[in-house]
This record gives C-alpha cells, sequence and structure tokens, in this order.
C-alpha cells in the first residue's frame, strides 16, 4: 500500500471524508553553499528522497484543522481570520503561517482541513519544516486555483516563516522543495531567483553522498542565527553594498582592510565572500564532469563554517575528520549549524568503511551514535493523488 493511500485513509478517519487530493514535499541537502542566502548570493541544494506528505481538502467556513502523525495530541482547530504573525509556538505555526501569507498576498482561502506525516528527520538541518510549508502551500495553491509557480511557493514560505513564524531564514530551503528536480543540484541566485539544473549524478561516476544527522538538534530561532545575520548586514552596511554578495572574491582582502579592528564582522564577510566563489567553482565542476574534484571544495567550506562563522559543533567536527581520515573525498556541516547534519562525498566502495569509522568515533567520544543515510537527489514539490 502506498504512502498516498495509507495518509488519505487516516484523514478519512481524522475527518470522515476522503481528502481532495495528497500532496509531498522534499527535504534538501545543501550541497555548498551556506548562510550566503540571506546576503543576496549564491547555493547549491539538491532535494531528497525523504518528504513531507499532505492530505488536505477546502473548507469555505474560515476554520483551518491540522493534524499530524508525527506529533502528539489530536486535531488542532484554528480560525483563519484569526491567525496573527508571532502568535503560535507549536509545530502548527509552520501550515498555519502559510494560511496567513496566502490570504494577507491576497488569496482567498477560506480554510482547510489537514493531515501530515513525514519521513525528514527533524533538527536535523535538512528543512523538515520548509517542506511542511512548502506542502500546505503547494496543496492550497492547486485546491483554489491560485496557479503559484515554485518560486513564487518559496517567495511566500519565506514569508510566513520570517513574519509568522519569527526565524529569520533565507530563501534557499524554501526554494529547493519547490523546485529541484531529480539526478540534479539547483543553482540558484537568490538575489533575482534565477536557478539552473546543474546534473548531479553520482551513482553513474561510482559515487555516493552520505548524510550524516548527528542527532544534535538545533533551532533557527535560537537567536545565534540571527545574531550572524546581523553581523553580515553590519558588515555590508560599512562596506556601503546592499549585500555582501556585492563585495567581489578579488577584492576581499581590500574589503577586509576597510573593516578595521571590527574583527567578528571581518570573519563573516570573509565567509560569506569566500563560500560564493566556492559555489561558483563547484557548479563550474559539475558542469566539467569533475564530481571528484569538487571534495576538497566542501571541505574548504567546512573550515570557513568552523573557522570564521563558527557555526560548527564537536560533533560535526569529528564526522568531517573521521570521513577524511577513513578516505572519503569530501566532506563539511550542512545546513543553518549549531548541529545538524554533516555531508560526505565517497567512493561507493567505501560506504561501509566510512560509516563505521565515523560511528565508531562517535561511540568512543560519547557521543549519541549518528543515523546515516545516502542521499540521492530527488524531485521537488508535488501532486501524490
Amino acid at each position: 500500500m502506498s504512502e498516498a493511500v495509507v495518509i488519505a485513509e487516516q484523514f478519512k478517519e481524522l475527518y470522515g471524508a476522503e481528502p481532495e487530493g495528497v500532496w509531498a514535499a522534499p527535504g534538501r541537502v545543501n550541497l555548498i553553499g551556506e548562510h550566503t542566502d540571506y546576503n543576496d548570493g549564491f547555493v547549491l541544494p539538491f532535494a531528497l528522497p525523504h518528504t513531507t506528505v499532505a492530505a488536505v481538502s477546502r473548507r469555505d467556513d474560515g476554520v483551518l484543522r491540522l493534524h499530524s502523525a508525527d506529533a502528539e495530541g489530536g486535531v488542532v482547530e484554528l480560525r483563519v481570520d484569526a491567525l496573527a504573525p508571532e502568535s503560535d509556538k507549536s509545530w502548527t505555526a509552520y501550515p498555519s503561517g502559510v494560511v496567513w501569507a496566502l490570504r494577507d498576498a491576497g488569496h482567498a482561502v477560506t480554510g482547510a482541513d489537514v493531515h501530515l506525516t513525514s519521513t525528514i528527520p527533524q533538527g536535523a538541518g535538512l528543512s523538515s519544516s520548509h517542506a511542511l510549508e512548502v506542502v500546505i502551500t503547494l496543496a492550497l495553491s492547486d485546491l483554489y486555483g491560485l496557479g503559484l509557480k515554485g518560486w513564487q511557493i518559496a517567495r511566500l514560505c519565506q514569508r510566513a516563516e520570517n513574519v509568522y513564524v519569527g526565524a529569520p531564514t533565507g530563501i534557499m530551503d524554501q526554494t529547493a522543495s519547490a523546485c529541484c528536480q531529480a539526478g540534479h543540484a539547483l543553482f540558484l541566485d537568490t538575489r533575482d531567483l534565477s536557478q539552473r539544473q546543474i546534473p548531479f549524478d553520482l551513482a553513474a561516476e561510482g559515487m555516493r553522498l552520505l548524510v550524516v544527522d548527528t542527532q544534535v538538534k538545533h533551532a533557527h530561532s535560537d537567536g545565534e542565527y540571527g545574531k550572524r545575520r546581523a553581523g553580515c548586514e553590519k558588515g555590508a552596511a560599512l562596506l556601503g553594498v546592499d549585500a555582501l554578495r556585492d563585495v567581489p572574491y578579488d577584492g576581499l582582502d581590500a574589503a577586509l582592510a576597510r573593516l578595521g579592528d571590527e574583527e567578528e564582522v571581518r570573519r563573516l564577510v570573509r565567509h560569506i565572500v569566500t563560500e560564493n566563489e566556492r559555489v561558483q567553482r563547484v557548479v563550474s565542476l559539475l558542469q566539467a564532469g569533475d564530481t571528484r574534484a569538487i571534495g576538497p571544495v566542501l571541505v574548504e567550506g567546512h573550515a570557513s563554517l568552523r573557522d570564521d562563522f563558527r557555526i560548527s559543533c564537536p560533533e560535526l567536527d569529528l564526522v568531517v575528520d573521521t570521513a577524511l581520515g577513513a578516505g572519503a573525498v569530501g566532506a563539511r556541516m550542512t545546513g543553518g549549524g549549531f548541529g545538524g547534519s554533516a555531508i560526505v562525498l565517497i567512493e561507493a566502495a567505501d560506504e561501509g568503511t566510512v560509516t563505521k569509522a565515523v560511528e565508531e568515533a562517535f561511540a568512543a567520544a560519547g557521543f549519541t551514535a549518528p543515523r546515516v543515510f545516502a542521499a540521492v537527489p530527488a524531485a521537488g514539490a508535488h501532486r501524490l493523488v
């Protein structure tokens, strides 16, 4: 029995009628380009096979009913005309936030019944919350005939996250969930939202990308993410540019010199400018069919996140160091930082060796056992039924 059939049956048990449809939206892994999205920079994510699935029906009485198979408690009932920014601190803020954002944008969404389930590990830096936002927005767009395109869905979800949830996230995760294609990474310019699908077929080259979930949970709205964002904005202001995207790579040394004794800002600026250059380098290598050559670039990115942006943690560093020592081609932390996941690029034949080395290193350090799985670039959000 397919996942779509199962969730549709659960929906019927909850609400007493068949859903009008079932939709799925994936989590994502960011191959390279961390914290560049809110600096108008470049990112290169790809979608995971792990998805959030939603069975949804319209309502015309102003009621929004939400239920998740993965959250404790029963059906949560809300009034769509009573939704207000930062009024909800539970998981329901994400689906109710996109309903608020749709209505705030002038779309006549009059309510819905929603049942959700997800295979995306929560708190692992794989964008489970963004997949939840995207799947609800796509479902409501289809049901209410809004005709929203992927980039429009991403924009609405970002507004819901920034204003309604109160988390200062960028646009990358929502766009990846909405727009990625199977077998590709998404080269996204976060300033103008232009996209290019970059072939990323590891299996064809005898390679594999492992995701290592450290089991260290993180939360974007806990303040540290916001501090980094504010520091980047301060750097742009001091340098007289609209965003750090506008600082050229070959002008980095001169820019850093102008920042004088602003050491923390200097570190943040250095990471963003060099990370944008790393994204462009990886895109060029993938387009040239030289996938193995991206390994050292991933390692450079981790060092920058660890030393300049300072958002790594002992568990993430242990994954990277151990995997490289066990023969990995490249490795780095991925996601917002302070926990979550690392990615490890390997020869397919080395999967067992690298996985065992990481698991043993965690056990020796007394850390919680990590979750390790292979990531295959998958399709973006779509309707299942």
